[in-house]
């Protein structure tokens, strides 16, 4: 049932137009300055930056949803291919399958191999703390593909409208806290889709969590993809009436950032270009995820994942020339239209 349910969640994704929120981003509302004489060589800016120890050479992070459909081993090795070639990291959809039955779906070693210099990152979700997963799934997860960090990712919308959702989510704070403190990789905790807050990043960050990545809403709505997995008029109504859940990304890295000035985030949910990407570096985050945006070209081949990043770089690196920024230092303190959020 579980594969079968991955396998539906990827077609859904891949074939359907209407799974997006009901909402936008928020990065609609952000305007830069522009600068007339920006001073800069553009073919010199520098848009490489750090993450888990290894540099990057474009602050892009793939983040996909591939747990556990047969199109999975494709997809995940065409997204390393291309990360390694592009220098950006990869996380991989949740490990579930993997770890509850003998078909690994391309997530193994074979990653690691493809992709040596990136950051890697394994996925496993939280509400599994609650059904058995511990410090030794946990462990599997990150040895199984050589994982530089492991994502705890939170989906308790999902879970709730889904039929057969796990819904008992008592005490995971402290399970991952006893997470982030025992493994010997970091750990990410992010949303899905509907935005961490700063006071549950707060609660985290006590608790050891250095890494949040906030997916906000706007970009894939996993209330909208159960509707359409729906089998009932009344569970298609449930999950129907949440499509607009959660912040906005925009304002959720916006409000990360304000209130924890020194955590590494994460900017994911619905950034569908490189000016997006410039707007959520400027709003707060270190580095900025896609999935949905990039699945289509990973169903494809290594060349088109690669082109994709490769037009993003271009955007984010004229977003750079144009605001007189000759890094991502500079652009994460560019100017503002003054009437433009925040």
């Amino acid at each position: 049932m579980l594969e079968e349910r991955k396998k539906q969640h990827l077609d859904i994704v891949l074939g359907s137009e209407s799974i997006s929120s009901g909402v936008t981003t928020g990065f609609e509302a952000i305007r830069f300055e522009h600068v007339a004489l920006p001073e800069l060589d553009m073919s010199a800016i520098d848009i490489s930056t750090d993450f888990l120890g290894k540099n990057l050479k474009a602050p892009f992070l793939v983040s996909s949803m591939t747990g556990g459909a047969e199109q999975a081993q494709k997809i995940n090795h065409n997204i390393a291919i291309a990360c390694e070639c592009l220098g950006v990291a990869f996380a991989v959809g949740s490990q579930r399958v993997a770890l509850d039955t003998n078909s690994d779906w391309g997530m193994n070693r074979e990653l690691r191999r493809l992709a040596p210099s990136i950051p890697i990152l394994g996925n496993i979700g939280a509400a599994q703390l609650n059904t058995g997963y511990g410090i030794d799934q946990a462990r599997r997860a990150i040895e199984m593909i050589d994982a530089d960090a492991l994502i705890i990712h939170l989906n308790p919308l999902q879970e709730a409208v889904q039929p057969e959702g796990d819904r008992d989510w008592r005490g995971l704070t402290e399970k991952i806290g006893f997470l982030s403190q025992s493994l010997h990789v970091p750990l990410v905790v992010k949303e899905v889709g509907s935005a961490v807050s700063p006071m549950v990043a707060k609660k985290l960050i006590s608790l050891g969590v250095r890494i949040i990545d906030v997916a906000g809403a706007g970009g894939t709505s996993w209330a909208a993809v159960e509707a359409h997995r729906a089998t009932t008029v009344s569970e298609a109504a449930i999950a129907s009436a949440f499509v607009d859940w959660g912040q906005p990304t925009a304002y959720a890295i916006s409000a990360m950032r304000k209130s924890l000035p020194d955590v590494f985030i994460i900017g994911s949910g619905g950034v569908r270009n490189g000016v997006d990407a410039a707007k959520a570096i400027r709003l707060g985050a270190n580095i900025v995820g896609q999935a949905a945006s990039v699945l289509r070209s990973a169903t494809s081949s290594p060349e088109d994942v690669a082109d994709h990043f490769e037009v993003m770089s271009a955007q984010l690196r004229v977003a750079c020339f144009c605001t007189g920024s000759s890094n991502l230092a500079d652009l994460r303190v560019a100017r503002l239209q003054t009437d433009s959020f925040p």
